[in-house]
């Protein structure tokens, strides 16, 4: 790891950041340190517990024994090392004939099935975790209107006002005002509180001397409802900042769902993010702000209505500092101490609405991430960077949640470009999302989520998902080794967002969209670091990172500034970009600004200082050496760095659709070098000066040590073009297998590759094996022979701006994926680049036979299909859902494409 002059070790920097802020130092070990050579024995055959899970969708849930069973062995077949149970909406209406019946949520009969899919995972020895509410967020029939999620009503009303409006169902009245001004602009300096109109008979008398406004502030609720409820599962989203609300939540659905566990707790309950929209208030408020801030909120609510001044900003960031205490101490806190009680961890993904922060993530066992932004503000980011900060060695993350809309048209490359950025994020557990739970009475290819893509077995490239799986693994399992090496922190400005809540809007994460840009996360990525964020209540935990960045701020708490100051004394270095913090946060903190000023104009003096984000890269190459030289790449290349006691792990990865080479010049002082593969978990000598290059979202495993390399270590070698002339395979013979939706076809000889360019094959979804034969002497020595199929082709990226969703814009030589057999010898599948097999170990000496065996997605069946009729399904239940760019679905292109050659290389070893 890259270490500045005058840094000594980082855990001294912790101490005194410690000692400044009046915190216990903390000390974080080096995480399941090993040999290097333990190491490569491991990676060949890497632990369970690093697999993949999946969410598991029970619609209705109208759920069988026999289909749970079938579908848990398809899991585990396919490579996922566990699943996560989700009841949500129905798909099916109850049909005794059919043997569809949805089961009550939360009844002691859906508790029997979760029970027998813990039995059923657990012989198998995969990780079961249980989502503890139906949809999300938490809610339901449980939960009555005073302990549903909670909002500041503001009503203003110019004078006279003839009529008050009556209080809906659970309104309770919190104060009323007179100011001068109109609705929409009032002086909230004229603002006088008066006594709350009882009815319309005490509304009070117009001034007619100048406008004036009734301003009523109502504790009132936003009526959210569950989304994606399951039957039985319907009713209020719960106040996330009620101890109440949680403890009636967890006392009926927690301790009846967690009834199918008895004889042994899930790995997990699970807490879905924060989306509690326009969650700004609970009963409790004034009473907790008083305590917690030192002063009556009820006098400013007009300045907090109305925001623009300093004071106002003020009583706003007061304000949102306690809706985070609430969501911490009455939601979160209670739910890990529920499933410490129960002898499992919580999982959360921690972000959203309402207001938590960074330093939240201190709270769940298991934080959890989402979103593949790796090179913008992400919720990703976030919580791998507070896993870094505080301790935690496993950072997972729902992963693929808006893969290549609609359902079924993501592909196993799509899914590896994806989880490429999750791992360059810091991930190192994959949660897919997901798994929907598809009976033989569905229709193929089956059931899907509203806006997911499908990872089952009804998708015909399931054939190749234990490669997919066994690379996610290695990946996985590779970067929990040792400790995390972020060179950069880049503190959040929580106070600043903080201060811009406003009615409505109380997300911290949501702000940090617009404080954290996409050009300064790609400024300090594009300089050859990763990056960890850290707020203001996490600077003691600055342990390792040489270089923290301050960006643009306003706001900052003097025990915060007092944390830098200890961090640039210690040795660390600082970058201020633009506004530096001059400004104490709150009302009652106003009094530390003159000493925050002070800290902060020495802090300044001593450190870089620029004007914007386009000096920046300039700025971190005079501090801190680059740890990868990617500046080549132009943005194309992420990559992620462990440091081992006697070793650095890189994770590297091309994001883009096009190869990028860059040299092999890092930051560590390790003499040896081996790119290990997570194909094949292969090591083979890397050379430190040589370029290598990556093929589109292609990636690789670098690890650097200072010992010699062992036997079983492969040398380097070049395959260059021999002078024997390939062999063309031309007369190819094709096989229609079916699949349970889509008919077998007959044979056909010399077909098209793309069988979708023949009418009749165009909706096929499923199987085709592809056979031809050719002729071959025996291999030279040094002579390898290589199945090659056409180079791929880069597309443009049209995804609009801002819509969620990523994939990969690539159009592949084989769509999706194949598995390749050689005189009936499986030789290997083929799921991203490079599209190419080396044969040379099955080849025969004369006649021999290659059969590739494509698959497509089941995009083409659905395609082929009339719209799905959901009328009668809403009639009963509602409008619960609404699938997500199914109109005018079209077959997509299937089969191979261009050229297929026996193509011969000879070795040529490396100096």
């Amino acid at each position: 790891m890259n270490r500045i002059a005058g840094v000594p070790g980082g855990r001294i920097v912790s101490a005194m950041l410690a000692a400044a802020m009046g915190m216990a130092a903390y000390t974080a070990p080096l995480q399941g340190q090993q040999s290097v050579d333990q190491l490569r024995r491991e990676f060949a055959n890497p632990p369970n517990d690093a697999r993949p899970m999946v969410r598991w969708w029970w619609f209705g849930p109208a759920v069988s024994k026999e289909e749970i069973s079938r579908e848990i062995h398809q899991m585990h077949e396919g490579g996922f090392g566990g699943f996560e149970l989700a009841s949500v909406y129905p798909l099916a209406l109850d049909d005794p004939q059919k043997g569809i019946r949805n089961l009550r949520y939360a009844s002691p009969e859906m508790v029997d099935m979760l029970r027998f899919a813990r039995e059923q995972g657990s012989a198998l020895g995969m990780r079961v975790d249980l989502t503890l509410g139906s949809g999300w967020p938490f809610g339901g029939p449980q939960i009555p209107i005073d302990q549903a999620a909670g909002r500041l009503k503001i009503v203003a009303a110019a004078l006279p006002v003839n009529q008050l409006s009556e209080l809906a169902e659970g309104d309770t009245p919190v104060a009323a005002f007179l100011a001068k001004g109109t609705p929409e602009h009032y002086d909230t300096a004229t603002a006088k509180q008066i006594q709350f109109p009882e009815n319309s008979s005490s509304l009070p008398a117009a001034n007619t001397g100048e406008p004036q406004i009734l301003l009523l502030f109502i504790n009132s609720h936003t009526r959210q409802m569950v989304k994606r409820a399951a039957v039985g599962g319907e009713g209020f989203v719960l106040d996330h900042m009620s101890r109440e609300a949680i403890d009636t939540h967890l006392q009926t659905v927690g301790d009846a769902l967690l009834k199918g566990f008895v004889d042994a707790p899930p790995y997990a309950i699970f807490s879905d993010s924060l989306e509690v929209y326009g969650s700004d208030w609970t009963r409790q408020l004034p009473e907790e702000f008083k305590k917690r801030r030192g002063y009556d909120l009820i006098p400013h609510l007009p300045e907090l209505a109305a925001g623009v001044t300093p004071e106002a900003e003020a009583i706003r960031h007061d304000w949102g500092v306690t809706l985070s205490d609430l969501v911490r101490e009455n939601y979160l806190k209670p739910l890990a101490d529920y499933a410490t009680a129960h002898h499992t961890r919580f999982r959360s993904q921690t972000y959203g609405s309402p207001a938590a922060t960074l330093s939240d993530e201190r709270i769940p066992q298991l934080p959890e991430g989402e979103g593949p932004q790796w090179d913008r503000f992400s919720f990703t980011r976030w919580t791998s960077s507070a896993n870094h900060l505080f301790g935690n060695n496993v950072t997972s993350a729902e992963t693929w949640t808006w893969l290549h809309s609609p359902a079924f048209r993501a592909t196993p490359l799509d899914m590896k470009a994806e989880a490429d950025r999750m791992f360059v994020e810091g991930v190192n557990q994959i949660i897919g999302h997901g798994w929907p739970y598809s009976p033989s009475y569905a229709t193929e290819p089956g059931y899907s989520l509203y806006a997911a893509a499908v990872f089952n077995a009804h998708n015909p490239w399931y054939a190749v998902m234990p490669d997919v799986t066994r690379y996610l693994q290695r990946v996985s399992w590779m970067l929990r080794q040792g400790e995390p090496a972020n060179d950069v922190a880049l503190l959040l400005p929580e106070d600043d967002a903080q201060a811009d809540f406003r009615p409505g809007h109380v997300s911290v994460t949501d702000e940090m969209k617009t404080k954290i840009t996409p050009a300064l996360m790609r400024a300090i990525l594009g300089s050859g670091h990763n990056v960890d964020y850290v707020d203001g209540s996490a600077l003691y935990d600055l342990h390792k990172h040489p270089l923290l960045i301050v960006p643009p701020t306003k706001r900052i708490r003097l025990k915060a500034a007092e944390g830098i100051a200890a961090y640039a004394k210690s040795g660390g270095k600082v970058i201020f970009i633009g506004t530096t913090p001059s400004v104490a946060p709150g009302v009652k903190d106003a009094k530390d600004t003159p000493e925050i000023q002070k800290v902060m104009a020495q802090l300044i003096s001593s450190s870089a200082h620029i004007s914007n984000e386009d000096e920046l890269p300039g700025a971190i190459d005079r501090l801190v050496r680059p740890d990868l030289d990617v500046h080549t790449a132009s943005g194309a290349i992420g990559f992620l760095h462990r440091h081992l006691q006697d070793a650095d792990v890189y994770f590297i990865a091309n994001v883009s659709s096009s190869p990028q080479t860059l040299p092999l010049h890092t930051g560590s002082t390790y003499t040896t070098a081996e790119w290990w593969s997570p194909e094949d978990g292969t090591v083979i000598a890397a050379e430190r000066e040589r370029p290598f290059t990556l093929e589109p979202y292609g990636s690789r495993l670098l690890v650097l040590h200072g010992g010699s390399a062992p036997a079983g270590v492969l040398k380097p070698k070049d395959l260059v073009a021999s002078t024997v002339a390939p062999i063309a395979l031309s007369h190819w013979s094709a096989e229609f297998p079916g699949s349970k939706g889509s008919p077998a076809l007959p044979t056909q000889t010399d077909a098209k590759t793309m069988w979708t360019d023949e009418a009749s094959e165009k909706f096929y979804s499923g199987e085709v094996r592809y056979r031809a034969g050719f002729r071959s002497a025996a291999p030279k020595t040094g002579e390898h022979l290589l199945l090659h199929f056409a180079e791929g082709k880069a597309l443009p990226d049209t995804q609009p701006e801002g819509r969620n969703g990523m994939r990969a814009w690539y159009d592949a030589p084989i769509r999706e994926a194949a598995v390749v057999f050689l005189n009936g010898e499986r030789v290997g599948s083929l799921w991203h680049p490079p599209y190419e097999l080396d044969l040379t170990k099955f080849i025969h000496a004369g006649e021999n036979t290659v059969e590739i065996r494509v698959y497509n997605t089941g995009i083409n069946e659905l395609a082929g299909q009339p719209p799905r009729d959901y009328t009668a399904l809403k009639a009963k239940y509602g409008d619960r859902f609404q699938m997500q760019d199914m109109e005018d679905l079209q077959p997509v292109p299937s089969g191979i494409s261009g050229p297929v050659q026996i193509v011969y290389r000879t070795e040529r070893s490396l100096p």
